[in-house]
Order: C-alpha cells, then sequence, then structure tokens
C-alpha cells in the first residue's frame, strides 16, 4: 500500500509538472531522494519508471488534442485535412534534432548531468529567462497567431531550441515555449506546439529506455503494479493540467513559473548543501 501511495504521487507530479514549464525532472530528483524508490526497486527500474510514466501524460495530450491532430477524421474539408498533416510534417521535422543528439548522447548526459546541481541550475536560469522575456513581450505583438501559419523553417529553429532540454532541469516544455515565443509565436500557440512535439519525443525516450532495461533486467508484478499506477495517474492529472494551463495562458503570462522556477532552484541548491539529498 506505501508504494501505491508513492506511485500516485509520483503520477500527480508527473502529470503537473511534464506540462507547466518547471522541469518535472527537479521535481523528481527531490521526491525520489524523499521517498527512497531506487532503493527499493533499483536503479534500472527507476530510470525506466521515469520515462515510462510519462505515456500516461502523452494519451493526455493526445486525447485533448485529437480533433487537431487526428488527419483521418470525418471533416471532409481538404483545407483542414492538409491543415492537419502540416502539423505532423511541422512535429516531425522539429523533432529531429532532439531525436539524433539524445540517441547519440542519452548516456553521457544522464552519466554527466542528472544530478541536482545541474538541475538547480538550470531552474534558476531559465526561471529568470521567462521573467525577461515576458517583460519584453509587453512591447511586442506576435507575427504567429495559428500553428498553420507556422513556416517549416520556424518548425525547425524550435526543434534546434529543444535541445536545450536534453539538459536537465531544463524543462522541455519550458525551453520550447520560450523559443517558440522568442521567434515570433503567441503564447497558446507556443504552448501547442510544445505539447505536440512532445508526443514523438516522449514515446520514443519510452521506447528506447524501455528496450534498455528489458534487455538486461526483467520486471516484477510489484513493479507492473508500481508503473501502471503511476501512469494511469500522470493521464488524469495531465488531462486537468493541460486544460488549465490552455484557459491560464489566454490571460496571464509565464512570469509566475519563472518566479516559481528560481526558488525551486534554490531549495535544491539547499537542500544539497545541507545534504538532505546527494548531488
Amino acid at each position: 500500500m506505501l508504494d501505491i501511495l508513492k506511485s500516485i504521487l509520483f503520477g500527480i507530479i508527473e502529470g503537473i509538472t511534464e506540462w507547466l514549464p518547471i522541469s518535472s525532472t527537479g521535481h523528481m530528483i527531490i521526491l525520489e531522494s524523499l521517498l527512497d524508490v531506487k532503493d527499493s526497486y533499483g536503479q534500472a527500474f527507476w530510470d525506466f519508471f521515469l520515462v515510462a510514466i510519462q505515456l500516461g501524460a502523452i494519451i493526455a495530450v493526445i486525447i485533448c488534442f485529437f480533433n487537431k491532430l487526428w488527419p483521418f477524421g470525418k471533416s471532409k474539408d481538404v483545407e483542414v485535412k492538409k491543415n492537419t498533416w502540416l502539423i505532423w510534417l511541422k512535429v516531425i521535422i522539429a523533432c529531429l534534432p532532439a531525436a539524433i543528439i539524445g540517441l547519440l548522447f542519452d548516456d553521457w548526459l544522464n552519466e554527466h548531468l542528472y544530478n541536482s546541481i545541474t538541475v538547480s541550475i538550470t531552474l534558476i536560469i531559465y526561471g529568470v529567462f521567462f521573467i525577461v522575456i515576458e517583460i519584453f513581450n509587453k512591447k511586442r505583438s506576435f507575427k504567429i497567431n495559428d500553428i498553420k501559419d507556422m513556416s517549416i523553417s520556424t518548425a525547425l529553429i524550435i526543434g534546434f531550441i529543444q535541445l536545450l532540454s536534453l539538459i536537465p532541469g531544463t524543462s522541455r516544455s519550458g525551453v520550447t515555449i520560450l523559443g517558440a515565443m522568442l521567434i515570433g509565436c503567441n503564447r497558446t500557440v507556443s504552448a501547442e506546439f510544445s505539447f505536440f512535439l512532445s508526443i514523438p519525443v516522449m514515446l520514443g525516450a519510452s521506447l528506447l529506455k524501455g528496450v534498455k532495461f528489458f534487455m538486461d533486467n526483467s520486471i516484477t508484478t510489484d513493479q507492473i503494479v508500481f508503473l501502471l499506477v503511476g501512469m494511469v495517474v500522470a493521464f488524469v492529472v495531465s488531462m486537468l493540467v493541460i486544460k488549465f494551463l490552455m484557459r491560464y495562458i489566454k490571460k496571464h503570462d509565464f512570469k509566475v513559473f519563472g518566479v516559481y522556477r528560481i526558488v525551486l532552484g534554490i531549495i535544491l541548491i539547499i537542500l544539497f548543501a545541507t545534504s538532505v539529498i546527494s548531488v
């Protein structure tokens, strides 16, 4: 029962932090340090669990934006179908840089950058960026107010910006939203495109980690239950958070998330400086 409660808590944190630009990695590091899941299930399963519960979050995105993403709907409007296929083309192109670099350097990045120091620094840096960029945005108008108006080259630029999210603590959604706004996308388009990018990126990461895990390990019944509970909870919470964020950004900016990131980064520094969590 205690493990089930832990999995529920991880699912809640995943569902919230995966879509808000506040870094799911930073929160997972703190939570794992407090709950000691790795001691119970082992490092290999923990690495797999972190990306596998994202599947629940991904399903939430697909359901929330199904009408925009499904090209085989009932609509006979040729223009609508064309725009849907173009969205997927832009998403695939934008995913290529992270997919290539991620495959080549996944193990190195995990070994050298997945630690509290890196996460706390990137939390603070991008928190400052969010505040500064939103102050700058008050004096400008956005050129791209619908994803169908986004060019292929713009999508590719966002894809290269997404490479920064390979550094833990950056926040994949956070850096893609920042990058998209910097090159002229409004907040809604930036958030939506970030969500769409997450589908192939996170599915690919889950597949990669899954293959690595099952090549060298077997999975127990307890681990399956722990994993499934986390995925289901992440799905439910993600549905709520995605809908909340899309409503929120219609009237508000991202500065509050920048402040939160800075505070969390400072808390992380204090925690590892006092040896509450390991570096």
